[in-house]
Parts: structure tokens; C-alpha cells; sequence
């Protein structure tokens, strides 16, 4: 049987020692974030995390969610661990004091959301697609929208979703067919189907609150004649009780590879009454609101299943035995060394290790971030984090979500065959994992996004910041010796990174199809050098603290051991990213699309 716990060491390092949160307590959401509580909030979401939800992760998987008629129903255990999940008001630490929330900094949500997401992936989608409804909201919405539902959201007695994708068209939602026709009263009828919806039909709140992606009658063709609505699944009367249904319902729940514990549902919206969130025709600037939180979310939701799945793997090898060590047995008094002597095994195990530990780095580095672009003393610090998060989002969303999949199988390897079998849970990994490249963006289209819009968006500023950020850094540790082994592998990813980005600007405009062929690559390359960063950050504070003999010094020197292995063994790939860039789109263009 799987296990999972949850890493609160790690992460209170990254808060205390590397991101150093307390010295952001002067910004409005870190005022009442004292280190005293946040421990307490970080070991309590642990607990919760590996003592309810990671035990009816595998029964959500093999009991699925039933269907009956439009009614569909959560696995076993799911309602009650919902409301202990409500009750104990962890859905609404990050939202505003004035709906009802704790008003605590995004980064601790994202905490919250990794422990979540490792114990089960599925059931945290419930409250995590709430949450970036709420942000919609929060952002976008009238005040009478915000009273009628912010305060229903964030205690969790309704739950939220997205929906954009039909059935002809996903990634081109210009396209789309769902049609809102006014109404006298200023409300809309809201009519077509769409599918794919996480959580669009469940039994655990009293009311499912939608945001729908639809087109205004005469509205012109494209992503430029879409608008937003909310879409009650049913009525809420004035005095906020909930009604009648509003013509919504659930045609079906697909039957897919992973994540079974979650509701995938098509919706149809048969003249629903509906009402316009922010400006007519200006729908898709509002949905990337709740789109960008809900990748941030994705990217989660990589590290997560990584991080679990090699939880397991270390586990297993730490008790299989097979073989003996090539330098002769390490345990002679048993019939054979445990896996985890071979250097394979551990090349395996350091390469998710070190992956894992610098993912994490990156999550919280990238929420904290997000709480200064709300919360800055500064219009140039709001703007700094501003162009971090459009930079890097689909950086977290592609390389993440891609890494973490591949972890998950690296993890299943560890086991041989006893991980392609259901009980040892590793197979379930893989399933869910696997979604998380796949919706909120394909992974080609983040790296798209990243190679067409967000390099060039304000003519370059955000990524000459990200260079800025990574100069200093290399120049505050170029004299310390301790740290050559840093120093030397990131100051080479990040020439590798530019000498990418230069070749873009040189063949990408005359040939678009090179900016096209090289994209992955790039977003993968970039990814690494922000993962080496983050590991320059960490080996600084870990070393500072050895040097002091402060902390837990065991625990240190692995961090050192396990920054190595990354700058050794994963951060000379750059090299190749950048190789494959340059070879441009000539070899795969040409070949006739019959020849394939």
C-alpha cells in the first residue's frame, strides 16, 4: 500500500532559510503571517493531508464516481472528508478577510495545495477549482456578484469550475458555439454543451457555481467576441437560499486513464440563466485569471505526484532485496543487498530528489511573487512580480507537469514489476500524473506562449529582468569557492539560454516554424536554469548554515549532496536543448504530411 508524508522540513527551509518570508511581513497579506503560525499551519495541513485524504486516494481511484441520471456521486469517504476539509476553513486561507477568508499570503495556499495534491490529486481538485473561481470573481466580478457568491466559496458550502472546452474545440477557443442571449432584466440564457469539466457535477456542496465561456448573439467571430457569465447550477433567491435548478445538467462523466476521484463531466446549459462577469466581449482576459491561477495549480499538481511517487520508490528500495552491491555486500548477514546500494537505483531516486527539492523552490518563490504583485509597497516591485508570473507561468504549468510525469514512471521502474501491479499504488501515479500536461494548456501550447508572447510581451522586459536576477545571484556567490560547483554549471545553462533566445530573434521572425520546432526545448532548456537557480539559493543558505554549525547539519550536507548531483548530472542537458533549437525546423517540416 502507498504512503505518503508530507515534507514539512523541506519547506520550512525554503520559508525560513532561502525565501526568507518574514521579510515580507510589511506587504498587507503577510502581516499576520508570524513564523509561529505558519509552522503550525504547515504541520496541521500535513497531518490532515496524510491522515484523511492520502487513505481514500486509492478507493477514489478503484470506486470512481458513480452516475445516475445526472446525479453524480463522490467516492466513498469523499463527503466526509470534504466537510472536515471545509470545517477546518483550509479552502480559505489566501482569500480576502472581507468574503470571509484568513487572508493569509497565496504562498501558504500553495503549500496547502502540494500536500493536498500528493495525498489525492483528485479530491483536491474539488477546492482547488473553487478557489480560482473565486479569484475570477474576486477580480473581475460586480460587488453584487462578489457578496452573492465570494462568501458561499470560500467556506466551501459551494464549489466552482471552469468551463471553456467543447467538444470541437479546446485549444481555439475562438470557435466555440455556446451562445448567451440578453434578457430584459440584463441577464442572459445561456445555451450549448461543454465538455471536460473537472468537478462540473458532484454531491458535495449544496450548490455548483460555473463560469462559462460563451458568445453574446452578434457578437463577432473569435476569441474577441467571447464574454464570461456565472452560471448557478441552481437559482439562489434573494435571500441567498438555493432553488430550483437553472437548466444545468450533467449529460455524462468520462471514463479516463487517472484521477478517478474527480467528476470530469459534460455539462449542458439548456437556456440557463446566466450573468456577464466584467465587460461584454472581454471574456478571455477575465477567464486567464482563474486559467493562470489553475496552471500555477497544475504545475502543483507536477511536484506533487513527483514528490509522492519517489516517496515510494526510496521506500521500496530501501527494502527490496536483489543482488549485491558491485564493491562487494553492504548487508552480509541477509541473502542480498537492498536495491538502493546499486548506482542506478540512486541515480534514479537523486535525479527526482533533486527535481522535487528545486520544483518546490520555484512554486513558493513564484507564489510569493504573486502576493507582491497584489500586495508591492511599489508600482516597480508590483510590476517586477507581474512579469515573473506571465514569464514563468508556463514554465511552472510545461516543465513541471512534464518532469513530474516522467518522475512517476522513473519511481514505477524502481519497483520492477511489482509497480506495473494496482496494490503498490505506483500505476496510479502514472494515471493521474498524466492529465496534468494535457488540460490547462496543452504543454506545446505553454511552450508556444512562452517562444510567441511571453518573450517579446513589453518588448522583452520580463526576460531581461529574469537575466538580471540570475547575474546577481551568480555574482553574490562567484568568490565563494564552496560554491564553484554552482556557480560554474548555472553561469553555462544561463549562456545557454541566451544564446537560445539570440537565435530566436534571428530565425524565428523570418521562419516561424523554427520558433515552432524549438519551443519545447526551450521552455524545457529555461526551466532548468530556473531549477539551477533555485539550487544556487538553497546550497548558499544550506552552506551558510553549515559553516555556522546551526540547524540541522545532516540535513544540510544532503542538501549540498543533492545540489551537486543536479548541477553534475541534470544541468549540463541545456547543452542539448540549445543544440536542438538550432537546428531549426528545416528536417521536420519537410517531409510530406503523407509520408508520416
Amino acid at each position: 500500500m502507498p504512503t505518503y508524508k508530507a515534507p514539512i522540513t523541506d519547506v520550512e527551509f525554503l520559508l525560513n532559510d532561502v525565501l526568507k518570508l518574514e521579510g515580507y511581513n510589511t506587504l498587507g497579506s503577510f502581516s499576520d503571517a508570524t513564523p509561529d503560525l505558519v509552522s503550525a499551519i504547515v504541520a496541521e495541513a500535513g497531518k490532515f493531508a496524510e491522515e484523511v485524504m492520502q487513505p481514500l486516494n486509492q478507493i477514489g481511484d478503484e470506486e470512481g464516481c458513480g452516475f445516475d441520471n445526472g446525479k453524480v456521486t463522490t467516492p466513498k469517504g469523499f463527503d466526509q472528508a470534504y466537510r472536515q476539509f471545509v470545517e477546518n476553513g483550509w479552502g480559505g486561507l489566501s482569500a480576502d478577510r472581507e468574503y470571509g477568508g484568513q487572508g493569509l499570503p497565496q504562498v501558504i495556499g500553495a503549500i496547502v495545495n502540494e500536500f493536498a495534491s500528493s495525498a489525492n490529486m483528485a479530491f483536491a481538485m474539488y477546492p482547488g477549482l473553487t478557489h480560482g473561481a473565486y479569484t475570477a470573481i474576486f477580480k473581475h466580478g460586480s460587488d453584487e456578484q462578489k457578496a452573492t457568491y465570494l462568501p458561499k466559496l470560500v467556506t466551501g458550502e459551494w464549489s466552482g469550475t471552469m468551463n471553456l472546452t467543447e467538444s470541437h474545440c479546446g485549444t481555439d477557443l475562438g470557435l466555440m458555439r455556446t451562445k448567451a442571449q440578453v434578457q430584459e432584466d440584463g441577464s442572459y440564457k445561456i445555451t450549448g454543451t461543454k465538455i471536460f469539466i473537472s468537478a462540473g457535477e458532484h454531491d458535495l456542496t449544496e450548490n455548483i457555481i460555473h463560469l462559462v465561456l460563451a458568445r453574446i448573439e452578434g457578437a463577432v467571430d473569435g476569441i474577441k467576441g467571447i464574454s464570461l457569465f456565472v452560471v448557478p447550477r441552481n437559482i439562489i433567491a434573494e435571500n441567498g437560499t438555493v432553488g430550483e435548478n437553472n437548466n444545468v445538467s450533467c449529460g455524462a462523466v468520462e471514463e479516463k486513464m487517472g484521477i478517478h476521484g474527480n467528476s470530469t463531466c459534460v455539462m449542458n446549459y439548456d437556456g440557463a440563466t446566466g450573468w456577464l462577469v466584467g465587460e461584454e466581449h472581454k471574456g478571455m482576459r477575465a477567464m486567464f485569471t482563474m486559467m493562470n491561477e489553475a496552471r500555477l495549480g497544475v504545475g502543483i499538481q507536477g511536484l506533487a505526484a513527483s514528490e509522492v511517487a519517489y516517496q515510494n520508490a526510496v521506500e521500496y528500495a530501501k527494502d527490496r532485496l536483489q543482488g549485491r552491491s558491485l564493491t562487494g555486500a553492504k548487508f552480509p548477514d541477509k541473502p542480498a543487498d537492498p536495491i538502493i546500494v546499486h548506482p542506478d537505483i540512486r541515480r534514479t531516486l537523486l535525479n527526482i530528489k533533486s527535481f522535487n527539492e528545486a520544483a518546490r523552490a520555484f512554486i513558493l518563490w513564484s507564489a510569493i511573487k504573486a502576493d507582491v504583485a497584489r500586495w508591492g509597497e511599489d508600482e516597480e516591485a508590483r510590476t517586477a512580480a507581474d512579469d515573473h508570473m506571465e514569464l514563468l507561468m508556463p514554465v511552472i504549468k510545461g516543465v513541471l507537469t512534464d518532469t513530474g510525469f516522467q518522475n512517476t514512471v522513473a519511481a514505477q521502474q524502481v519497483f520492477g514489476g511489482h509497480g506495473y501491479i494496482r496494490e503498490s499504488g505506483m500505476e496510479q501515479f502514472v494515471r493521474d500524473a498524466r492529465i496534468a500536461m494535457i488540460y490547462e494548456g496543452a504543454n506545446g501550447v505553454q511552450a508556444l506562449d512562452l517562444v510567441g508572447r511571453k518573450l517579446p510581451r513589453h518588448g522583452g522586459r520580463a526576460l531581461m529582468g529574469f537575466f538580471k536576477e540570475i547575474d546577481e545571484n551568480l555574482a553574490r556567490i562567484k568568490d565563494n569557492k564552496e560554491l564553484d560547483f554552482v556557480h560554474g554549471p548555472l553561469k553555462k545553462g544561463r549562456e545557454d539560454l541566451e544564446k537560445a533566445t539570440m537565435w530566436f530573434m534571428s530565425n524565428g521572425m523570418s521562419n516561424p516554424d523554427n520558433a515552432g520546432a524549438g519551443s519545447t526545448d526551450y521552455m524545457h532548456l529555461f526551466g532548468l536554469v530556473v531549477l539551477g537557480l533555485m539550487w544556487l539559493q538553497m546550497a548558499e543558505s544550506a552552506q551558510e548554515k553549515l559553516d555556522l554549525s546551526k540547524g540541522n547539519t545532516d540535513f544540510m550536507k544532503n542538501k549540498i549532496i543533492t545540489a551537486h548531483h543536479f548541477m553534475q548530472r541534470l544541468m549540463p542537458e541545456t547543452a542539448a536543448h540549445l543544440a536542438r533549437i538550432e537546428s531549426g525546423a528545416d528536417t521536420m517540416m519537410s517531409m510530406a504530411s503523407e509520408a508520416f
